[in-house]
């Protein structure tokens, strides 16, 4: 294998496809999807049957309180073994697949499943790792996730990392070459999930890969893009999937404490798969993620707000401006000389200390006709903010650490990844 790969923390995977099984079936959407919809998931079931399916190998999060969840846990991890003993899998030794995802809008989203080194992977704020999240990890999101993967011989992943390549030096190549490639799957997608299909990669598409992402760390691009020299690159930020992935790094540094680091590293558990797409592919679109706040007085919140923004004036203008929504008004306001990257970061540092402080309950809106529409109930006030630029993804992560939290979203649930590929975690 190049050696190179051993330089960005990305390497091809022993790769394990299904065979001689209904593809449709097959395939099923992330897990953290529709959770307040169990009806999504129960067609899914009808749908699959008694098919082979990874809808045996996960957790849908909306079971995740369950009362029988442990014994749901257990019966994923022996369906696995199962799987695996009668030879459901062909494995793809060190291979990168290339995929092409038609998403429910009709855009093509261009994608590559390898596995990446979690030891090049840390989810701490203001970490220096080539691998970073991209909002704050929730500790106590990880346990029960943790549940899931300890005992399981495979992985599946529906974690998406990004890469800043406006030049479109690293998968878009791939797209001009599918017809020199091995084609692994082609098929339509349950519940309205669009289309994929998928290519193996050959060897030297493999080193061409590594080529194109190790030029994305040198320093140069780095200072043309970021405007900074010294800093530690940023080749990949988790763009969904982020509580997954730091699941995949807990669990790995359990094995560590439990078998030291020397050992640990020989084991499979210390590469979690990924699928990595351009954050400038024309089908990812970032859609921001609204706020309205519950049970609050708006002139009491305004005045507070104004208080920690001292400069801040009502209307729009240069610096971060907001949306403001509540009973009876609609207008906005401006933050002229705001110490952080994003609008967002701004809003939500405010209320976090002001929620703290004085009570009332935030939540997380999608749209902004919902949000409209909360915000001007009685004792409610709706914040529309602006999206985010793609350009903004990787400089505000180093610049901050990480994004604040439902900063923005990647298109529709049924756009999420769907499980294909897995890999196994277990010798």
């Amino acid at each position: 294998m190049n050696r190179i790969f051993n330089r960005i923390g990305f390497y091809p995977a022993d790769i394990l496809l299904p065979q001689n099984c209904d593809m449709a079936k097959w395939a099923v959407v992330a897990c953290d999807q529709f959770t307040s919809e169990p009806e999504y998931w129960q067609t899914v079931e009808e749908q699959v049957g008694d098919a082979p399916s990874t809808l045996r190998l996960i957790l849908p999060e909306a079971q995740l309180k369950d009362p029988n969840v442990d014994e749901a846990i257990a019966g994923i991890n022996h369906t696995m073994q199962s799987y695996l003993d009668n030879g459901l899998f062909r494995t793809l030794p060190e291979s990168l697949v290339y995929v092409e995802r038609r998403q429910s809008d009709g855009r093509i989203r261009h994608g590559l499943v390898g596995m990446i080194d979690l030891d090049a992977y840390d989810f701490t704020p203001g970490s220096g790792a080539l691998i970073r999240a991209t909002e704050g990890t929730v500790l106590d999101r990880i346990p029960p996730r943790a549940k899931v993967r300890r005992n399981a011989p495979i992985e599946l992943p529906h974690v998406m990392l990004l890469i800043d390549n406006p030049e479109r030096t690293v998968i878009e190549p791939l797209t001009a070459a599918v017809d020199t490639m091995e084609k692994l799957y082609d098929f339509d997608l349950m519940q309205s999930g669009g289309h994929i299909r998928a290519f193996r990669l050959s060897l030297e598409q493999n080193d061409a890969v590594a080529e194109a992402l190790l030029g994305l760390t040198e320093e140069r691009v780095m200072e043309k893009k970021y405007g900074v020299r010294g800093m530690a690159p940023l080749l990949f930020a988790v763009g969904d999937g982020n509580h997954s992935l730091a699941t995949a790094k807990a669990c790995y540094e359990e094995q560590k404490k439990a078998l030291g680091e020397a050992a640990a590293k020989k084991l499979p558990c210390r590469y979690a798969l990924v699928e990595v797409v351009n954050n400038h592919d024309d089908a990812l679109q970032f859609e921001p993620i609204h706020r309205v706040v519950f049970g609050v007085d708006p002139a009491h919140l305004m005045a507070e707000f104004r208080k920690a923004y001292p400069d801040s004036y009502e209307g729009s203008g240069d610096g971060h401006t907001v949306g403001i929504v509540y009973e009876g008004y609609e207008g906005a306001i401006t933050v002229p000389h705001p110490t952080m990257q994003l609008a967002v970061g701004t809003l939500q540092s405010f209320l976090d200390q002001y929620l703290k402080e004085f009570g009332g309950e935030v939540d997380y809106i999608h749209g902004e006709a919902v949000t409209r529409e909360l915000g001007a109930k009685h004792g409610n006030m709706g914040f529309l903010l602006p999206a985010m630029g793609k350009e903004q993804l990787f400089k505000t992560v180093m610049a901050d650490g990480v994004l604040p939290r439902k900063t923005f979203s990647m298109g529709h649930a049924q756009d999420k990844r769907y499980y294909v590929e897995s890999r196994k975690i277990i010798k």
